[in-house]
C-alpha cells in the first residue's frame, strides 16, 4: 500500500510560487528543467527558507512607523553572521527605495492578501510582500526581488501581470510594483504591452512547466 511519505513524484501535483515560476520563465534551454525538478524536490521534502524575512520586516517597520530608514540601518547587526552580507549588500538599496516614496507622512502600509492563480494547467501562488497607500489614494501592491543579478525583461513582465491578474483578491484598485531592492529601482506595467499576448505566452510556459514536473 502507498503511503504519502512514498507517494511519487508525479502524483504531487505541479505547483510553484510566483517567485519560482518567474525565475522559471526567465531561463533557456535545459536549465528550464533542471529548475523545475529542484522546485520539484523541494516540495517533495516541503523544504525551503526565506533569509530576506527579516529585512522585509524592517522595510515595512520603516514605512508603518514613519522612521526614514532606522530600522533598515540596524537590521543587517541583528542576523546570524552568514545572512549579515546579504542584508549589508541589499540594505542600501533598501533604503533608496524608502526614500523613493517620498515624504513618509503621506505614505503608509495596506494590507494584501495572495492569490492562487491557474496559469494554463499550473497552480501560481501569488504572494506580493506589502501594500501601500498614499495620502492622494493610489494605492501599489509591492513584491520585491532580492536577487544579485536585476530582474529580466521576461520576469518583470511576468511578475506584474500576475500581480494586475488577481489585483482584485490582493489589494482592490491598486497597481503592482516589483522593486529591484538592490538597486532601488521600482517597476511597474509597460503601457505598451499586450495582457492577451502576455496571457498565451505564460499559457505556454506552464505547460512546459507542467510536462517537465511530471517527466
Amino acid at each position: 500500500m502507498t503511503t504519502p511519505a512514498t507517494l511519487p513524484a508525479a502524483s504531487i501535483p505541479p505547483y510553484a510560487t510566483m517567485l519560482g515560476f518567474t525565475r522559471y520563465v526567465a531561463r533557456t534551454g535545459p536549465s528550464k528543467a533542471t529548475f523545475v525538478g529542484g522546485l520539484r524536490r523541494q516540495r517533495e521534502r516541503r523544504s525551503g527558507f526565506n533569509p530576506h524575512g527579516q529585512l522585509v520586516k524592517a522595510l515595512k517597520a520603516d514605512i508603518a512607523f514613519r522612521t526614514r530608514g532606522s530600522y533598515l540601518t540596524e537590521v543587517p547587526n541583528l542576523v546570524k553572521p552568514r545572512w549579515k552580507p546579504l542584508y549589508d549588500a541589499v540594505s542600501a538599496g533598501a533604503a533608496h527605495y524608502l526614500a523613493s516614496l517620498g515624504d513618509p507622512e503621506q505614505v503608509s502600509l495596506a494590507q494584501t492578501r495572495e492569490a492562487l492563480a491557474s496559469v494554463g494547467p499550473l497552480a501560481v501562488k501569488i504572494n506580493p510582500h506589502f501594500g501601500l497607500r498614499y495620502a492622494d489614494c493610489r494605492r501599489e501592491a509591492v513584491r520585491l526581488h532580492f536577487d544579485e543579478d536585476p530582474p529580466s525583461a521576461e520576469a518583470i513582465t511576468a511578475t506584474l501581470h500576475l500581480m494586475s491578474r488577481h489585483m482584485d483578491q490582493i489589494l482592490p484598485n491598486a497597481a503592482p510594483v516589483l522593486v529591484d531592492l538592490r538597486r532601488g529601482v521600482s517597476h511597474v506595467l509597460d503601457p505598451a504591452t499586450k495582457p492577451g499576448d502576455v496571457e498565451r505566452w505564460l499559457a505556454g510556459e506552464a505547460a512546459a512547466f507542467t510536462a517537465m514536473w511530471a517527466a
